[in-house]
């Protein structure tokens, strides 16, 4: 299977302060790929750089073999890589409805639509014309998935998915994940809980200080290569 995206000796800064230090990463077509590591370590610093929020070099981001790296965020959402953000970032005063056809204005096609969205998760349905500020967390969280997947991503970047959010509300989200798989869309997830990154993933890759310090099949890395990787130690 091809890589959809790819990056190569990926650096990231802010300012001055450098956050990524020549950073390999792939994911191929359908396939999903997880990225775990302590708060600081750049998994969300290297979503923004993916999705152009971070101007890079060109070469250091391909998309289906096509240096992309210094192009915009709007630019990488007309090819198909769409982000739901750490905090959802809702329209507030906007109804949930409206958050979800906001989702939809760049008119790929596909089969999400707002009658999609809402087989997805029904609760949206009985709610979509709620203000998204009146939502419960769990509830503004599908409203952000059901916003990126109205634009028919091809790759769905997700960030600190399950964050702040009760286990039920995590088992619903997952489980809807499994359609967006089923729909061939491929996922890279920013997760901090590592048992529900790694029963989801095809792959994982474990990040420290800006680096990659791991990476592999869920079921072949043991639980002490993880942990060294994740908290810095000797793998024992």
């Amino acid at each position: 299977m091809p890589d959809l995206l790819e990056t190569e000796a990926l650096d990231a800064f802010y300012g001055d302060f450098q956050a990524l230090f020549g950073v390999d990463f792939r994911v191929r077509a359908a396939e999903t790929v997880a990225i775990i590591g302590a708060n600081g370590a750049g998994k969300s610093t290297l979503m923004k750089s993916i999705m152009g929020l971070i101007a890079n070099r060109p070469e250091a981001i391909r998309l289906r073999g096509t240096p992309v790296g210094a192009r915009p965020a709007y630019e990488m959402a007309a090819e198909g890589v769409v982000l739901v953000p750490e905090g959802r970032r809702l329209f507030r005063s906007l109804s949930v409805e409206e958050n979800l056809i906001i989702g939809g204005r760049l008119k790929r096609p596909g089969r999400w639509t707002l009658d999609a969205v809402y087989d997805l998760f029904p609760v949206l349905k009985e709610r979509r014309t709620n203000p998204a500020e009146h939502l419960s967390g769990g509830q503004r969280q599908m409203v952000a998935i059901g916003r990126a997947l109205m634009a028919n991503p091809e790759l769905l970047l997700i960030d600190e998915a399950s964050l702040g959010l009760a286990p039920v509300i995590v088992k619903d989200i997952y489980q809807s994940l499994r359609a967006v798989r089923e729909a061939d869309t491929a996922i890279i997830l920013v997760e901090q809980d590592i048992a529900q990154a790694m029963a989801v993933a095809d792959r994982v890759y474990c990040m420290q200080e800006g680096r990659i310090a791991l990476e592999g099949i869920p079921g072949e890395l043991g639980r002490a290569a993880i942990n060294a990787a994740y908290f810095g130690t000797e793998a024992t």
